[in-house]
């Protein structure tokens, strides 16, 4: 078995490398030709997103492989050799079902637990079965992978926890809410912490969505994405008594939404509790709104505590994916060279079962000729002993010859003899 995982992720290369490392899906097919034609190369899966490029291989000459691999990235990226090498890695056999196990589960990524790589992973799998440059040793492999994913995602809280402000932000939406189906937001600023909120909640099922911008045209470039409405900042009082979630990131150097403004929207709507997040620095809501009974008002500060609580529980979850990918990986493994055996068994059975009926047939036409039963019992027994034998004895005096002195003992336990 020679499994391989060539590549260059964001812990070995500046995205100033990574961006010229990069495969073009309209060139995928070509790519994969030119890894196809590669000293050794058998199978191959090209894995290319904005923080990893990665080639997986099944070779029947790891080292030639390798070798072939490093110069092709370097001819194709136009890359100096010597430079490449300093920021690639290369994992064989037991070592890339590690890697692809902790790939696919997000234990590799700058999020760590992400789930998009698995879609991603997928996908370039998805891509060399369509141009046929994968085969059964990289498909096991790949299918190993999405199966462990699964069981990390199920078994532990990799993926549980907020680690941006954005997620962070409307996962404190969650505690408050516990159906999101009805919720109105409205949301202040439309920069890009506002778009990833906005993506957070739509996948929440909220679906009333209101925008306020300083800018009109760019609020409606943000609303039209997300199927919401757009306003102007000096529309948020008459906006802000419809609002059961507002989230504000704009670079305003004054409070837009006061204490008063605040009050005023809650007699409105008799009271029914405000969910406020201030992700601004400096603020864009008052500290005072705080105070009111009917408001939930959570600054920058309690979101970064969060996450920092959040990324320590994934920490935690991650050491148990890394025990569950560990014990997967030697199942793998193990099942692998069991699938060997079973394939030379299959040979040697194959090869005693024709012996055995040839010499079947050979005492059955002896038989029918009128000879004697036992005689003809006798040099059948003879026969098959003798050719059965024929073969590992001739491959045990010539391994000996060789100075193979360990052949004798390996013969020995496959009969099960005492030496």
């Amino acid at each position: 078995m020679s499994l391989l995982a060539i590549g260059i992720n964001h812990n070995t290369a500046s995205v100033a490398v990574r961006e010229k490392i990069s495969f073009m899906p309209e060139t995928m097919s070509l790519s994969l030709q030119g890894l196809m034609a590669l000293s050794g190369v058998q199978e191959s899966v090209i894995l290319s997103t904005c923080n990893r490029s990665e080639i997986y291989c099944y070779s029947d000459d790891a080292d030639v492989s390798t070798e072939a691999v490093i110069l092709w990235l370097a001819s194709q990226n136009q890359l100096n050799v010597d430079d490449l090498r300093a920021c690639l890695y290369v994992h064989s056999e037991e070592r890339a079902v590690t890697h692809i196990s902790e790939v696919a589960s997000g234990l590799d990524s700058m999020v760590l637990g992400e789930p998009q790589i698995l879609g991603q992973l997928k996908s370039a799998y998805a891509v060399a079965q369509e141009f046929n440059s994968v085969g059964a040793h990289l498909n096991v492999m790949f299918q190993h992978s999405f199966k462990v994913a699964k069981q990390v995602r199920t078994e532990t809280a990799i993926g549980e926890n907020a680690v941006s402000v954005a997620f962070a932000a409307v996962s404190l939406a969650a505690r408050i809410f516990s159906d999101f189906a009805n919720c109105r937001a409205l949301l202040v600023g439309a920069g890009e912490t506002i778009d990833l909120v906005a993506r957070h909640l739509r996948e929440k099922g909220v679906t009333q969505i209101t925008v306020a911008n300083r800018t009109l045209a760019r609020a409606e470039v943000l609303a039209k994405e997300f199927n919401a409405r757009a306003c102007l900042l000096s529309d948020i009082p008459d906006e802000l008594p419809r609002a059961d979630i507002v989230i504000s990131s704009t670079a305003s150097q004054l409070p837009l939404i006061g204490k008063g403004m605040v009050e005023r929207a809650l007699k409105l709507r008799k009271h029914k509790p405000i969910f406020m997040v201030d992700i601004a620095v400096p603020r864009d809501i008052e500290s005072e709104v705080a105070e009111l009974a009917d408001v939930f008002l959570y600054s920058v500060d309690d979101l970064r505590s969060v996450i920092e609580d959040s990324k320590r529980l994934r920490a935690k979850a991650a050491v148990e994916a890394r025990l569950i990918i560990e014990q997967q990986t030697t199942n793998f493994i193990t099942n692998v060279k069991a699938r060997s055996a079973s394939d030379a068994i299959k040979l040697i059975r194959s090869s005693a079962d024709t012996i055995r009926q040839s010499e079947l047939d050979k005492a059955l036409r002896a038989l029918a000729a009128g000879g004697d039963p036992a005689l003809v019992t006798k040099q059948l027994a003879h026969n098959i002993t003798n050719k059965l034998m024929h073969s590992p004895t001739v491959a045990l005096r010539s391994a000996h010859e060789q100075g193979d002195s360990a052949a004798s003992d390996w013969a020995l336990r496959l009969f099960d003899l005492d030496g």
